[in-house]
């Protein structure tokens, strides 16, 4: 007789995490109009960090042991490398899913990232907040974050990501993982800005880079590098015509 098999296939997904992830809403628009309390425990309506700046937004739980904490980690170490900076072209909201967390945890939370970005001021950039359940799971969904309670761990099961949003609230960009190339970070907050940030060399990226939803990174377009290959080359044999020319002219005149 057939025993059945004590552990189940490895393509089977545990039921715990049947509820856990991350559905793309882009272009979807956040509730501005939800109230949370910052790392102080004032009364803030979520559109106050939404003006004229790209805006980071990261669902976390600050009690967790160990996922959200390489989330900011990573997050952080990718920003640092950016000539841009947290309060003065973009914005870092942290979002707690846990309704029981508190502002004091939120501010000890915030007080170690900000040191650990080091920049001066970027406490006006950084925003850690808590909320009710109900705010909560309005913003998560609107996130298309997706999270789960296991009450035998005491924990919660979640994906890792972040979503990059544009000054007036809508959902540009999604990122994935706990590590964030400084480039993906750096062209999706240009895109996010809506241009408003950057320099030609980032016009440039953009045109060689391609945001692909499925992977929440940027990957080259080979069409558009054979094109910008192309108009190269034709510059330069266009200069080098140019100088043989002159040279040419100056020869027959001396």
């Amino acid at each position: 007789m057939l025993r059945p098999p004590t552990n189940p296939p490895s393509n089977v997904r545990p039921a715990a995490l049947n509820d856990v992830g991350i559905d793309q809403k882009l272009n979807g628009r956040l509730p501005l109009d939800l109230h949370f309390r910052d790392e102080t425990g004032r009364d803030v309506r979520l559109g106050e960090f939404f003006s004229t700046r790209a805006v980071i937004v990261t669902p976390v739980y600050y009690g967790c042991p160990m996922l959200c904490t390489q989330i900011l980690n990573g997050l952080v170490s990718g920003l640092k490398p950016l000539i841009f900076n947290a309060g003065q072209q973009y914005d870092v909201i942290a979002v707690s899913f846990d309704p029981s967390e508190t502002p004091d945890l939120a501010l000890k939370k915030k007080d170690s990232y900000v040191k650990r970005y080091g920049r001066a001021g970027s406490e006006r950039g950084f925003h850690f907040l808590t909320g009710d359940e109900a705010s909560i799971k309005t913003l998560t969904d609107a996130l298309g974050f997706r999270y789960t309670y296991d009450p035998k761990s005491k924990q919660f099961a979640h994906a890792s990501g972040l979503m990059i949003a544009t000054p007036d609230g809508r959902i540009s960009r999604y990122l994935y993982g706990v590590d964030y190339a400084p480039r993906d970070l750096r062209l999706a907050l240009v895109e996010a800005s809506e241009r408003k940030i950057g320099s030609p060399v980032d016009e440039l990226l953009l045109f060689c880079y391609h945001y692909d939803p499925a992977t929440g990174k940027y990957g080259a377009i080979a069409v558009n590098f054979l094109r910008l290959a192309s108009a190269l080359t034709v510059l330069g044999i266009a200069i080098f015509i140019t100088v043989l020319l002159r040279q040419d002219v100056r020869h027959r005149t001396s």
